[in-house]
């Protein structure tokens, strides 16, 4: 199994006590800005990064988020350049660049950039972003879908092809031979990340590009493998374990109690204050945006439509008690049963990769430094030593 560590490197202060009712205010205000503590969060995640390259980590993972202290990394690109410098075997996965947001043709130089300067080891993701992105630089949701398509197809011929040409609805170029070139041929791997659109399902079955199913575990996940499965087979394709990896968050202690104790206020931070700030997660209100159709949790089964529905209520309203409970499942704990609760999973959902999360809730960095170290001489050998060899969704459609 590989693993890789994802960070969404949140600015490293707590601002809790910045909030009106419920909520940070947005936008927010540089008032609230400390350059010093931005300098040192950087510093610290890089650091954290070179840690994670000596112990045998797979991968590092980042994405790209703007205007919130949730992540500072408006540039993933730039996060993964400076990381090319400071390790030596990580695989890169920037997850991922927003490609309606930017001019692609410097999006598809910029990877070429980053793959020569880590000597191949990106992985480059490519997503459509949250709804307070398009906000941010003015694109009007509803153009969503077809820029994405419109800009992976350039970035992928700008890769591929000696020089190419390209009239498209928001961009065109003409004979066009990029340099330099990606390391990797035919071009670095891509993923997709899904929340849970239907369209975006499609589009990875019908490109065969790997995806993280969805942003937990349970029915939805489900849901989302079993209709990517199909979308797969629709297209010649066969969903493997390595088309799958799961995003898990984890915590190593010496039992559930002091797991809870230690890791319970930065889950709480992260849930009730970083998440979705500024931002509507709601697929009703991303519908009537235009930014998802009507259809695009039609696969998802009466059970599990809540979770698609994806709630505000449902994160904000968070509380110590909440996370006692449903910590009992999460691999939060011992060494023994965060390795035996994360094969679990991967096994279930057929995923040969999961994506561990470490640090939810601007935790301080040596708390941050001991986890990796903790989990990279416990739990890791077990995870890397484990191989997922069949998927469950597969089988069911053959049956």
């Amino acid at each position: 199994m590989k693993v890789f560590v994802f960070d969404l490197l949140a600015y490293g202060e707590n601002l809790e006590h910045v909030k009106v009712g419920p909520e940070l205010p947005y936008p927010l205000s540089r008032e609230f800005f400390k350059a010093d503590v931005a300098v040192r969060t950087y510093a610290e995640h890089l650091a954290a990064w070179e840690e994670m390259d000596g112990l045998g980590y797979d991968g590092v993972g980042f994405n790209e988020h703007h205007c919130s202290p949730y992540g500072l990394m408006n540039s993933p690109n730039l996060m993964a350049a400076a990381a090319a410098q400071r390790t030596s075997r990580l695989k890169l996965l920037i997850y991922g660049n927003l490609l309606p947001l930017h001019e692609p043709l410097r999006l598809a130089e910029e990877l070429a950039m980053i793959d020569c300067l880590s000597n191949g080891r990106l992985i480059s993701g490519f997503a459509r972003g949250i709804p307070r992105e398009y906000q941010v630089h003015n694109v009007p949701l509803a153009e969503s879908c077809a820029s994405f398509k419109e800009a992976y197809e350039i970035v992928t011929r700008a890769w591929t092809e000696d020089v190419f040409s390209y009239s498209g609805k928001f961009w065109s170029y003409k004979d066009v031979a990029i340099w330099p070139r990606p390391v990797q041929r035919p071009h670095p791997e891509i993923w997709i990340p899904i929340v849970g659109s239907k369209e975006s399902i499609e589009f990875a079955g019908r490109h065969n590009i790997p995806i993280t199913p969805g942003l937990g575990g349970g029915g939805l996940r489900d849901d989302i493998i079993r209709y990517y499965a199909k979308c797969l087979a629709a297209a010649g394709h066969r969903l493997t374990p390595n088309h799958l990896s799961l995003g898990v968050h984890a915590y190593v202690a010496d039992s559930k109690a002091q797991a809870v104790k230690e890791m319970g206020p930065y889950h709480l931070y992260f849930n009730r204050t970083l998440f979705s700030h500024g931002n509507f997660t709601e697929t009703a209100l991303q519908r009537q945006a235009g930014y998802s159709t009507a259809q695009s949790t039609d696969y998802v089964r009466p059970e599990n439509q809540r979770a698609a529905a994806l709630l505000r209520e449902d994160f904000r309203n968070t509380t110590m008690a909440d996370v006692e409970r449903l910590a009992e499942g999460w691999p939060w704990g011992t060494a023994d049963e965060v390795a035996r609760r994360i094969i679990a999973q991967a096994d279930a959902a057929g995923a040969n990769m999961v994506q561990i999360s470490l640090n939810r809730g601007a935790m301080p960095h040596e708390m941050f430094i001991e986890q990796i170290r903790r989990f990279a001489g416990e739990v890791l050998p077990i995870l890397q030593a484990h191989r997922v060899e069949r998927v469950p969704a597969v089988e069911e459609m053959a049956a």
